[in-house]
Order: structure tokens, then C-alpha cells, then sequence
């Protein structure tokens, strides 16, 4: 499975009129495109911070899509009021205890890592660290999707509420500061949303 994100620093008053857009108008259309799996969205609404990722069956549907989504990024650019960042990624991990609900919230932590060490980080992240995940309060759901070439990876850990999200911080820190050393892996920015849009339906890979 194949994902792209889009990531636009917006204008925070643009965001409910941003969301409307790719919910009514981006979602449906990407989902009648071939080989397209599913759609989420995360959003801060305080900072105008909002990542849209669509979920493809394989690299060549993702490719092959380009195209048809380019003039939606752009209006919904245009709406939000930013530049969009465009990134692809292989999905690595997609671990579930149950479907997200209104109301979840989504910590993203980036990494990067020695392109030739993707393989053993990958490793290590599904058998050390994601049992302890798991174990964090209100815990929904964990992904990592990578970049191997790059040496670039993005987790995304997501809780069923915005309160159990902040609880766990000083948690999620401690396990940051524990693993990302022992994994040889270096922590290049973390943020927090809201899960606004949780259709991406990517199925389960452990």
C-alpha cells in the first residue's frame, strides 16, 4: 500500500471552509479514481496546520492519479490559504484496536534515519515499540509510513480523544527518548491534530 500527503500551512480562519472542500468535493472524487483506497485528514485548527493523505493500492495508482488531483490541491491551496508540501510514501505499519470516532486526535512524529537502516528501524519499530504504544491510555490506532530512499518516516499515533492525546505526552516523550537512540533514528518535528476526516482504510499489516 502507497500513500500521498498533502501538508499546507494555512490561514486558521480558512480552516472549517478548507475541511467542507476536501470532505464534499476532494473525497469523492479521489475515491472514483482507480486503485484509490481511502482518504483522511488531520487538522490544527488553532495554528492552520492540515495534512489530507489518500491511500493507493500500489505505486502505479498513486503515479497515475497525479494528474487527476492536481487542480483540487490547488483550489484547496487557494482556500486554505498556504502552499502545499506533496510527499509519497510506502505504508509500513497499519495496527488497529478498533475504528477511529468523533472526536480522535492524532500525534505525528517525523524521522529520519540512515537510508541503508530503514529495514532494521522498521524492525524495531514494529517489535519494540509498538506493544508499548499500544499500552498508552485511550490508544486507537498506530501507522508508520516511510520513505526508505530518503531515509525518511512519519508515525502517526492516534487517541480517541483530544483529552487522552495530552495526557499521554510525557509518556510518548519518554518512549521518544528511549527508542530513537537505541533505533539510531533522529526525531525531526512531532505535532498534534484532529482527526477530521478518518476514511483512509488502509488495512491491517501485523
Amino acid at each position: 500500500m502507497y500513500a500521498r500527503s498533502t501538508t499546507i500551512h494555512g490561514n486558521p480562519q480558512a480552516m472549517d471552509d478548507g475541511i467542507a472542500y476536501v470532505r464534499d468535493e476532494v473525497m469523492p472524487m479521489v475515491h472514483q479514481m482507480d486503485g484509490c483506497v481511502g482518504l483522511s485528514m488531520l487538522a490544527d485548527r488553532q495554528t492552520g496546520h492540515c495534512i489530507v493523505t489518500t491511500s493507493w493500492r500500489d505505486m502505479e495508482a498513486m503515479h497515475a492519479s497525479a494528474e487527476g488531483v492536481r487542480a483540487s490541491r490547488e483550489k484547496a491551496a487557494e482556500i486554505f490559504g498556504g502552499q502545499p508540501e506533496v510527499h509519497e510514501w510506502e505504508v509500513a505499519v497499519m495496527h488497529r484496536t478498533h475504528e477511529a470516532h468523533h472526536g480522535a486526535c492524532t500525534r505525528l512524529t517525523w524521522i529520519r534515519a540512515d537510508p541503508d537502516a530503514m529495514g532494521r528501524t522498521l524492525d524495531a519499530f514494529r517489535m519494540s515499540l509498538m506493544p508499548r504504544i499500544e499500552e498508552l491510555p485511550g490508544f486507537c490506532s498506530v501507522s508508520l509510513m516511510m520513505h526508505p530512499a530518503e531515509g525518511m518516516a512519519v508515525s502517526a499515533v492516534t487517541y480517541d480523544s483530544r483529552t487522552d492525546m495530552e495526557e499521554t505526552r510525557e509518556q510518548a516523550r519518554g518512549l521518544r527518548d528511549e527508542f530513537a537512540p537505541a533505533m539510531g533514528i533522529a526525531i525531526t518535528d512531532i505535532a498534534e491534530f484532529e482527526l477530521v476526516l478518518a476514511h483512509l482504510r488502509v488495512p491491517e499489516t501485523v
